[in-house]
């Protein structure tokens, strides 16, 4: 069974962090690719180690990512 996870990167120095908001789960990489690929890692080892009870408690059915104006000065 697969299940789809929003993945949201962003390059902070010479790395890439990645975020997985339904889950607050977070990992990195040298490109965008491995931030990718190493959280996906992340989350499938928390799916497999996690109690039923805490991916319940953890788990944000609903995300939202969208962009708003701020203003600046």
């Amino acid at each position: 069974m697969t299940k789809t996870f929003t993945a949201a990167i962003h390059r902070e120095g010479d790395t890439y962090v990645s975020l997985c908001p339904e889950l607050d789960i977070a990992s990195q990489g040298d490109s965008v690719d491995q931030a990718r690929d190493n959280l996906r890692e992340a989350v499938e080892l928390f799916l497999e180690t996690a109690s039923p009870q805490e991916i319940r408690d953890r788990l944000h059915e609903e995300v939202y990512i969208t962009s708003m104006e701020v203003k600046v000065g």
